[in-house]
């Protein structure tokens, strides 16, 4: 067995892995209806004005304003009607003096006409429209480009693609946008002891969760995760590993990163890169390992699978999502009072998973190797290095995973 000789503050160690990634610079073009939650990596200027003609604004009915002034519930005004303008409809009549269309929400404007009065300010008699509201020049019409005008700007390069981003790249007709690209991570589980799914375990075995969760997680930060097969823990077949993904940006393994003979993970980054920092001082997740071969950055994750996931939260999502050139994450938290007596470990900061029940913050954590400590909890309290003791009832702050 081979010790980890020094452990590193959790701080440290996000300064050192987020220092070391670097933005993607690769870029692809994509529909715009893929592209949610992408970076975009053009400026967008429209050439076409939105709405591209002047529209109701409402139902109701097109009036020259100056018609309507002076009118009453007492004294309505009494405006003959000339068509009725349907949205996509082109308007035939001219509104002249003492006439209106009957208009739809998004219509075009008929001529002549400047505002439009709601159909609930109206009574209809016969060919006749008597009008009880008095409106204004533009009331409740949206003119050309009022949204939207000619050589404004729709998209900035860096610009987190949402809803609206894409609603607007569509009301002007775009069909595509150009992104950075996804950085491609590939995620690798060792061990002889891993089995992959939907076969039958060996004696000694057990399923391969952490390829999956490891996946999930590179995902939802951003990332393209490739998953590899099971990968036996002998300093070839990693070194293989190594060599036939050098299009990556990132390797994760999970396991071989502890300190038995067969953990080799620090020979192989050692042998064929550099190691930046192996072990940090937090519970759990200790024998973390990171470190870059060439221009790729390396995790070496712990093999239990809650150790594994936790600090794929802590250490792998922020430095993904800088690679992918994502915001921070906000972080949620909310109060709670502790929900009973709890030992840490001091010397390390401890992540504590915990279930939230009517305020009160129930610990979830079992072991590192069961991932219903992670599946089962609704977020984490963190408890300092220096502290020993939670009281039961005593207020705690949760991040909310």
């Amino acid at each position: 067995m081979r010790p980890i000789k020094r452990l590193i503050p959790l701080s440290e160690a996000l300064d050192l892995a987020t220092g070391a990634a670097r933005p993607v610079v690769r870029t692809e073009t994509v529909p715009i209806v893929e592209s949610a939650d992408r970076v975009s990596a053009e400026e967008v200027v429209s050439k076409v004005s939105v709405p591209p003609f002047t529209r109701g604004g409402m139902d109701g009915y097109a009036v020259r304003a100056s018609d309507t002034y002076g009118a009453s519930k007492l004294k309505p005004v009494a405006l003959r009607c000339v068509e009725a303008v349907y949205a996509g409809a082109v308007p035939r009549r001219t509104v002249s003096k003492g006439m209106c269309s009957e208009i739809a929400t998004g219509a075009m404007l008929p001529r002549g006409a400047d505002a439009v009065v709601m159909v609930e300010d109206t009574e209809l008699e016969g060919d006749k429209v008597l009008v009880s509201e008095s409106v204004h020049p533009g009331k409740n019409v949206s003119k050309k480009g009022e949204d939207i005008s000619p050589g404004s700007r729709i998209l900035s390069r860096g610009d987190l693609m949402n809803p609206s981003k894409i609603g607007a790249l569509a009301a002007i007709g775009r069909e595509t946008v150009k992104v950075y690209a996804k950085p491609l991570v590939a995620v690798v589980p060792t061990g002889s002891e891993i089995a992959p799914l939907g076969g039958s375990l060996k004696r000694g075995q057990v399923y391969n969760i952490n390829g999956y969760t490891l996946s999930s997680a590179v995902a939802e930060c951003g990332g393209q995760p490739r998953m590899l097969g099971i990968v036996d823990d002998s300093l070839g077949d990693l070194e293989d590993v190594l060599s036939k993904n050098k299009d990556c940006d990132m390797l994760v393994f999970s396991g071989g990163s502890s300190v038995g003979e067969r953990d080799i993970m620090l020979d192989l980054l050692e042998r064929n890169g550099r190691v930046v920092f192996h072990g940090i001082a937090v519970k759990p997740g200790k024998p973390t390992l990171f470190g870059t071969v060439g221009k790729q950055l390396v995790f070496g994750m712990p093999g239990y699978p809650t150790s594994c996931l936790s600090n794929a939260y802590l250490l792998l999502a922020p430095v993904l999502r800088k690679m992918a050139r994502l915001p921070d994450l906000l972080k949620r938290t909310v109060e709670a009072r502790m929900g009973k007596r709890f030992v840490s470990t001091t010397g390390r900061t401890q992540f504590l998973t915990v279930k939230l029940e009517a305020g009160v913050a129930q610990p979830a954590f079992k072991e590192s190797g069961a991932i219903t400590s992670m599946a089962y909890a609704d977020g984490y309290i963190v408890i300092p290095a220096d502290v020993d003791l939670i009281e039961k009832d005593e207020p705690v702050t949760v991040h909310l995973l």
